[in-house]
């Protein structure tokens, strides 16, 4: 069977050195990639290649003036193809820079391959640059189609929070602040270094082969596997991966205060006003290195928000209904993992609907932004109006959620 991990991260460099680790810890590893650079000529360039060099390469053609969507093409029957050949033990597919793994680990599952890991590559010292980085992919020349419109910080936020490995490279410049903003960023991640020890050893001793006149081939590994070996073959799902982003049911990071670094969890059960909501966008943006979670507007008590911010551009999004909008038949319909998360937060008078939002930063104000955040809430006596008076509010983010 082929085993496939995925390896991603904007931090180029981190990433190429957790591949070449991969594939010297992993005998009978290959690695795949797809670079997006070239597609300003029209085409994407595919590499396959093990711990020797390179064993074939190829072009595919852009779909739709889409380089991402030319990688999604091609990826499952490059995979197929190395299956099929029974000769690989491991595929690793490199991702391109700014491709997130969440759409490349759906695209192999669905075309019935096995995904065993993804791993974020990182280099703890760019951390903070890269979530400062409002700059849009495409100035750097890092989009993957013609419309993306994402920008640094937001993709980097994502490559890091949803794989559940990330691989550390040895980083000298690296301090304290920057590991517990790592660690607060991503609390379950499973944090694997990478650069450290002997790496022609890693796949265990060589023997000779007889039926081949003394040539050394590597002899079956005689100790156990690396942990960034084991991290790539540990296992992978991706239904509970997206059920852990998914902004109904995400598994946010719990209030904490280390090294410089805090991250304030603020949880109400009143709605905001969408007017002051509105008018304190700016500043709530820009309180903090990262921030997201759910939300609920006054003048939209049936609709569940998502809350997304990173390099001081905030990203608002409608995820649909809060559960307790929803008749009872309609249950069934919803994933039993985002039943049990409202099930957890259960209000008997407002269901799940509330506020539940997340800010990690070094340097962050806390009382500050709690002070704003209330002040964005209903007053009591807007509170006591009713839902019928609540909907009558001006509608602020009618534009900004383009209804």
């Amino acid at each position: 069977m082929l085993s496939v991990v995925i390896v991603g991260g904007l931090h180029a460099d981190a990433r190429k050195e957790t591949v070449e680790r991969l594939l010297t810890d992993v005998p009978g590893s290959v690695v795949l990639h797809h670079d997006l650079a070239t597609a300003v000529a029209g085409t994407v360039v595919r590499t396959v290649r093990d711990a020797t060099g390179i064993l074939s390469a190829g072009e595919a053609p852009l779909v739709n003036d889409c380089a991402c969507c030319a990688l999604r093409e091609d990826l499952v029957p490059e995979l197929l193809r190395l299956r099929d050949a029974g000769t690989v033990r491991l595929a690793i597919v490199e991702l391109w820079d700014s491709v997130e793994p969440k759409a490349m680990a759906e695209v192999v599952t669905g075309g019935g391959l096995t995904v065993t890991g993804v791993i974020t590559a990182v280099d703890p010292a760019l951390l903070l640059p890269y979530l400062g980085n409002g700059d849009d992919l495409a100035e750097g020349g890092l989009a993957a189609a013609a419309t993306d419109q994402r920008t640094v910080a937001d993709t980097f936020a994502r490559q890091l929070e949803y794989a559940p490995v990330l691989a550390l490279v040895d980083s000298p410049e690296a301090d304290d602040e920057d590991r517990e903003l790592l660690a607060q960023l991503h609390p379950t991640a499973r944090q694997v270094p990478v650069g450290h020890g002997d790496l022609a050893g890693a796949q265990g001793d060589l023997a000779p082969d007889a039926a081949d006149d003394g040539l050394t081939v590597p002899a079956p590994r005689r100790g156990p596997l690396t942990p960034l070996a084991q991290a790539a073959l540990a296992g992978f799902d991706v239904e509970s991966a997206a059920a852990a982003q998914h902004p109904a049911c995400a598994l946010l990071p719990a209030d904490a205060d280390a090294h410089g670094v805090s991250t304030l969890v603020w949880h109400r059960r009143r709605p905001f006003h969408p007017e002051r909501l509105y008018a304190a966008l700016e500043d709530l943006t820009c309180a903090a290195a990262r921030s997201r979670g759910r939300f609920w507007l006054a003048d939209k008590p049936d609709t569940l928000l998502h809350w997304d911010a990173a390099g001081g551009a905030l990203c608002v999004e409608s995820a649909g209904p809060w559960l307790a909008a929803l008749p009872d038949a309609a249950w069934e319909m919803v994933p039993p993992v985002r039943r049990a998360a409202a099930a957890m937060d259960w209000h008997p008078e407002h269901g799940d609907c509330c506020q539940h939002l997340v800010f990690t930063s070094p340097g962050l104000d806390r009382d500050g932004l709690q002070e704003l955040l209330e002040s964005c809430l209903l007053t009591d006596a807007e509170y006591a109006a009713g839902r019928d008076a609540w909907k009558r509010l001006p509608p602020a983010f009618d534009t900004l959620l383009e209804v």
